[in-house]
């Protein structure tokens, strides 16, 4: 598919513009890129199609691959978190056994105190009702 030209008078235009106050080689600068662009074919062809579906498919394959380094980047750098946790919990897991480790012996030192602070509590009630019993024998009768 072809456009018709249009027809376009170069030097009557580059005329307007040096009247206009623009230099002659500026003028007819101008005036050929537009005649050129009146000119030209505003329909793409099917290379220029052909061209810029090569290009998008270079683009999109790119991209593929863009994304399949990240993902596999990404894929690594989770693994090697996940490890890091996994250590890390195994370790406060050995910390909460060592924990409770501590805590049954805390239990049972707190137990043998209860029992040895019941066993003098008791020893002290003994004698001080031995010492009571021995201050009523020794009281003078009522009268």
């Amino acid at each position: 598919m072809s456009m018709a030209s249009i027809p376009f008078d170069t030097l009557k235009f580059a005329r307007h513009l040096e009247a206009s106050g623009l230099t002659p080689a500026t003028a007819a600068g101008a005036s050929e890129a537009l005649a050129d662009a009146l000119t030209g074919s505003v329909f793409a062809t099917r290379d220029d199609i052909s061209g810029v579906r090569n290009e998008i498919r270079g683009v999109k394959d790119e991209l593929r691959n863009e994304i399949r380094v990240v993902r596999d980047e990404l894929k690594s750098e989770i693994r090697v978190v996940k490890d890091e946790l996994k250590e890390d919990i195994a370790g406060v897991r050995g910390e909460i056994s060592g924990l409770r480790h501590e805590i049954t012996i805390q239990r049972a030192d707190m137990e043998l105190m209860r029992r040895d602070l019941t066993i003098k509590a008791g020893g002290m009630m003994v004698i001080a009702v031995g010492i009571l019993l021995a201050a009523i024998r020794y009281l003078p009768p009522h009268s």
